[in-house]
């Protein structure tokens, strides 16, 4: 009888991983959300949506309680209940709640939301293969060295493409007239909003970008814009 490998056994996984995530995050998300009805904000994503030469941008509200935004694998934008409740209890500006939609935007558009899910996947497979491999050698803490090293790749990995979507999102928020100022101003809200989510952690263990990292960022490719500009 063929005897299957820990890597054979961790591709298997990874793939009846993917598609049981991806099936269970499209009915949660099919089970508690509908489609935002905001004039304001609707106001806001027209404008997005003439600058990506778009009919219309459709954003959802998902029925939980936390501050957040998210991109679907299949695409779909959402904005939590939380997070709009902090908008209309005035909190939050209609600029800001559409720098959240156009970063989210910079997700599907970059290919982020599916990499997500296949990345998720494949690294619960990793971490399986390694603490299977690692605990022959190293009996009883084989299994945390292996969820160490591959939460450190998942963070690094997730960082990576909050850069990439905030640098789409300042890109579509400049083209579209409604400017960068509100993104930044709304990381500076993100750790209140979110009750100071990530504490003291440092920065490569995160999974979002420090703050004032993600401002730099938007401020260095203003700079860039505007001396290419200037020529």
């Amino acid at each position: 009888m063929l005897k299957l490998t820990p890597l054979l056994l961790a591709i298997l996984y990874a793939v009846a991983m993917y598609r049981f995530s991806a099936w269970r995050t499209a009915r949660e998300l099919d089970a508690k959300s509908t489609e935002l009805a905001d004039a304001r904000l609707k106001a806001m994503t027209d404008r997005m949506a003439a600058a990506l030469e778009l009919p219309r941008i459709r954003v959802n509200i998902y029925e939980i309680d936390p501050v957040n935004g998210l991109a679907a694998p299949d695409g779909r934008i959402f904005l939590t209940r939380g997070f709009y409740n902090r908008y209309r209890a005035g909190e939050v500006t209609a600029e800001e709640m559409a720098s959240v939609i156009a970063h989210e935007l910079g997700h599907v558009a970059l290919g982020h939301s599916r990499r997500r899910m296949i990345d998720f996947s494949g690294q619960n497979a990793l971490r399986t293969a390694l603490a299977m491999i690692l605990s022959r050698f190293l009996p009883g803490i084989g299994v945390y060295i292996a969820n160490a090293l591959t939460a450190l790749l998942a963070a690094r990995l997730s960082r990576q493409d909050e850069y990439e979507a905030d640098a789409y999102a300042a890109a579509l928020l400049t083209k579209s007239g409604i400017g960068t100022a509100a993104q930044k101003s709304l990381f500076r809200k993100l750790e209140e909003l979110t009750a100071g989510r990530g504490g003291v952690m440092p920065a490569w263990l995160m999974s979002h970008p420090k703050t004032d990292e993600r401002v730099k960022a938007i401020e260095a490719l203003e700079a860039r814009w505007n001396t290419i500009d200037a020529t």
